[in-house]
């Protein structure tokens, strides 16, 4: 799970372009055609139906289109999947898909890896690029595999959908997520109701259909696109918990699986307590992060305690509530910056020293990190799509409380003690207590016929998928291993350098062979200033 920067609105008008720019003219085979697909198998023959035809249709590879910004020698094409499951011969929509060939022999291939970097919402299409970019982690990996990515279902270039204009979204600064009083909750509750609205205004036909059950069937799709009898599968952060719903549903269909830094994929978890969940373990990776701060005082003169690096983190803030610092950067847009600190360990020397020079006289570089960019359209538009498609899945993949006061009894016992990200996380979810649309029931993930080892890989202390999800999925998935970096806490473990982690992670996409039990890790390297 990603939250985007502000991150894990209000309504605009009807627009209905982005939904027929996504979509392609449907076979003229319907009625008759659906109506063979009727009981509760419906949605799984439906899959079945779209891959076989999507087996046939191949994808057709050229240059990918100048402004992806996806080098040769990567390809971009399309895969043409229903738009609802349950009528195959329904509306269509496109998603679009990339690949680079594997970089050793031919008797070396062993097919394509597909990777899901989370959100919901992220792109996978920069994927290909570790090849291209010749990252070192990935190069024995890709001697084996071609790299496939995709933009999953409203996503990016694939029938993108959106909430609101996106320069009212990411116009600054907005309210502070701490609420000081019931009138800053009743209007930050008009702000998620107008949200929930907006969605269903901009992109009420692909609403319904934006579920994590769907991307799964779209993914199983595209493996038979490319030509491929079983799925090979790289997924990060919510990337997990599609894997987790895809090996559930097409078990004998999965040849190699690697989910790094797990969604937890309990029903009762699936998202109202997931979101709960972190707001503790954000807490938790934030005091590693100040201690870590205090640690390096000599280079960053924050304070030489956390208690003193936090001291300071309260006073930015008062500061930015009162007077916007550059007039742009309050505390929503500060949170927005500073969260990824807890994130992800690469930020920890960026996000310090940015602070540092605050702290010293120098609030540009603040305004520079943390203030939106009106003028970058095309990020601005990606930050909402990408905002919109996390709001979509979330809010219709389950059954949220509708009740506000359990929102508010449950946030603020919870602000109490995990003050970093509690309101936050709260207002960015709440769109889904007023979603119009039909909520689902999660998937019962668990182990089905055919389901080979699954690799997990998770850190003890990562903040955005608390360690318990990893333990949870290994419980599900019989034959699984649990890989566990101790000590550590960065969101992505597959991407980090350390050689227990890595070489394992090699072995298992080369061999298929798993260690005899569970491993335990020594952490990566900590940062250095």
């Amino acid at each position: 799970m990603t939250k985007r920067a502000a991150a894990f609105g209000s309504a605009g008008v009807l627009v209905t372009a982005t939904l027929i720019a996504g979509a392609v003219a449907a076979p003229m085979a319907s009625a008759s055609a659906d109506s063979r697909h009727s009981g509760p198998d419906r949605e799984a023959r439906g899959a079945a139906t779209a891959a076989a035809e999507a087996a046939k249709a191949g994808i057709d590879w050229q240059d990918c289109p100048a402004d992806w910004g996806l080098e040769k020698p990567i390809q971009c094409g399309y895969v043409t999947v229903p738009l609802d499951y349950a009528k195959p011969y329904g509306k269509q929509i496109k998603l679009a898909v990339d690949r680079v060939g594997n970089t050793g022999t031919k008797n070396e291939r062993q097919g394509a890896l597909i990777y899901n970097p989370g959100g919901p919402g992220g792109s996978g299409l920069r994927f290909p690029r570790r090849v291209t970019t010749k990252a070192p982690l990935w190069a024995n990996t890709a001697k084996a595999y071609d790299f496939v990515g995709f933009d999953p279902r409203g996503v990016g270039h694939s029938a993108p959908i959106s909430c609101i204009d996106p320069q009212e979204f990411v116009k600054a600064p907005k309210m502070d997520p701490v609420p000081d009083s019931e009138a800053d909750k009743r209007a930050q509750r008009k702000l998620a109701r107008e949200y929930a609205e907006g969605c269903y205004e901009r992109s009420g036909e692909m609403l319904p259909h934006m579920t994590t059950p769907n991307t799964a069937r779209d993914l199983d799709v595209i493996r038979a696109a490319l030509g491929e009898k079983k799925l090979n599968y790289l997924g990060v952060s919510y990337g997990t918990y599609l894997g987790a719903v895809y090996g559930t549903l097409f078990p004998g269909h999965v040849r190699r699986m690697i989910v790094d830094s797990v969604v937890n994929p309990s029903r009762e978890n699936i998202w109202y307590e997931a979101n709960l969940g972190q707001d503790i373990a954000f807490e938790g990776r934030w005091k590693d992060w100040e201690d870590w701060v205090a640690a390096n005082d000599a280079a960053f003169h924050l304070g030489d305690t956390r208690a003193e690096v936090q001291a300071k983190w309260l006073e930015l803030r008062a500061t930015a509530k009162k007077n916007p610092i550059g007039g742009v950067v309050g505390p929503a847009e500060l949170l927005g910056f500073f969260q990824s600190a807890p994130y992800y360990d690469s930020s920890w020397v960026p996000v310090a020293t940015v602070f540092s020079k605050y702290v010293a006289g120098d609030p540009q570089a603040l305004v520079d990190a943390a203030a939106p960019d009106l003028s970058d359209t095309a990020g601005n538009i990606a930050s909402e799509n990408g905002n919109a498609v996390y709001t979509a899945v979330e809010c219709t993949d389950a059954k949220w409380p509708t009740s506000w006061n359990k929102w508010d009894r449950d946030n603020t016992r919870l602000h109490r003690n995990y003050p970093f990200l509690t309101w936050s996380n709260a207002w960015m979810n709440l769109p889904c207590a007023t979603w119009p649309v039909k909520q689902q029931t999660p998937v019962n993930v668990k182990t089905g016929k055919g389901l080979p080892g699954v690799l997990i890989v998770q850190s003890e202390r990562d903040a955005a998928t608390p360690y318990e999800g990893g333990v949870e999925l290994h419980k599900r998935f019989k034959g699984s291993r649990l890989i566990t970096e101790k000590d550590a806490g960065s969101h992505g473990v597959t991407g980090l350098v350390n050689p227990c982690v890595n070489e394992r992670v090699d072995s298992y996409l080369l061999t298929g062979k798993l260690d005899r039990t569970d491993v335990t890790c020594a952490p990566h390297a900590t940062p250095k200033p």
